[in-house]
């Protein structure tokens, strides 16, 4: 089947008086633009060049293939055009995943302003603290928090995020702080159930010497929603492992206290995930990646 690579090089060679001619044009011997012409008639099985002849001639059927293939030609850098210009217009369709919590707090009405700027656009938002992964590719950016299994995707870190051990003023003075982790196995701690993560086995590291501690905890109270945990610990009823950004603000104003402060959990960034570099090309795309940036530098939590 002929190419639209084959209509420009017959079109280049009408345009031209002679072979040698054509061949200077296009940066290729004499030769190589004979073994070409000849390929190409032989596909098509038509003469397009009169022969013999020193000045380039086309058969009628050359003629009609040169006709057509100019208004294809055409339609394709038309096409080609449009499609450049979307890139730089935002429109089309969003799709983003993003976990419960965080995404209601901040990816939702970052998404809201998006929509306003750019009305052409069209955006669907899930939010999923247990994502599908085997459906990645359904989305146009992933938000997540925690440790990534996936490494075929793309990420792009939007804000760093520590994770605290956090209770209420009320449970420490009724239990007391742990002052190591071996400590928690006597606290009633609550867990948080997602991205199907080992979450009775918290990791901790010690900021003088770096030595890892692992402690294994016993849940007294276990939920697959963040907010939820959070009302639990606020009430006095345990300790949570529990991201920076979201027991921040309750620290600051003393809902809460940091406990075992001598130690560091694992950090679980913000990230964007995109499936692949055409991704991130994407106007609508990387114009939402450059709002996120944009809002959670500084980390509006701290």
């Amino acid at each position: 089947m002929i190419t639209s690579e084959d209509l420009r090089f017959i079109a280049t060679i009408a345009s031209h008086r002679t072979l040698a001619d054509a061949a200077r044009a296009l940066n290729i011997t004499p030769p190589s633009v004979t073994l070409r012409l000849q390929h190409i008639e032989r596909k098509l099985s038509l003469k397009l060049i009169q022969r013999p002849s020193r000045i380039v001639s086309l058969t009628e059927e050359g003629q009609l293939l040169l006709d057509k293939g100019r208004v294809i030609l055409r339609g394709l850098d038309e096409l080609q055009e449009q499609l450049d210009e979307r890139k730089e217009q935002v429109c089309g369709k969003l799709r983003v995943l993003a976990p419960l919590g965080f995404g209601n707090d901040y990816i939702a009405p970052l998404l809201g302003e998006y929509k306003v700027k750019h009305p052409q656009l069209d955006i669907e938002l899930e939010l999923s603290d247990n994502p599908n992964w085997s459906n990645h590719h359904t989305w146009d950016i992933v938000i997540y928090i925690g440790a990534l299994n996936d490494s075929s995707l793309k990420m792009i870190t939007l804000a760093s995020n520590q994770r605290f051990l956090c209770a209420s003023p009320k449970y420490v003075e009724e239990m007391g702080y742990p002052q190591v982790p071996q400590d928690l196995a006597k606290h009633r701690c609550i867990a948080l159930r997602e991205n199907n993560e080992d979450v009775t086995l918290w990791h901790f590291t010690h900021n003088a010497d770096e030595k890892h501690e692992v402690a294994r905890i016993t849940p007294t109270l276990a939920s697959n929603e963040g907010r939820v945990i959070k009302d639990w610990a606020t009430a006095g009823l345990g300790i949570i492992m529990r991201s920076e950004w979201d027991v921040q603000p309750q620290i600051n104003s003393g809902e809460l206290v940091r406990l075992l402060p001598d130690y560091t959990l694992p950090h679980a960034n913000i990230v964007a995930l995109l499936g692949n570099s055409e991704n991130e090309r994407s106007a609508r795309i990387s114009g939402f990646i450059s709002l996120l940036k944009e809002r959670l530098t500084p980390a509006p939590w701290k």
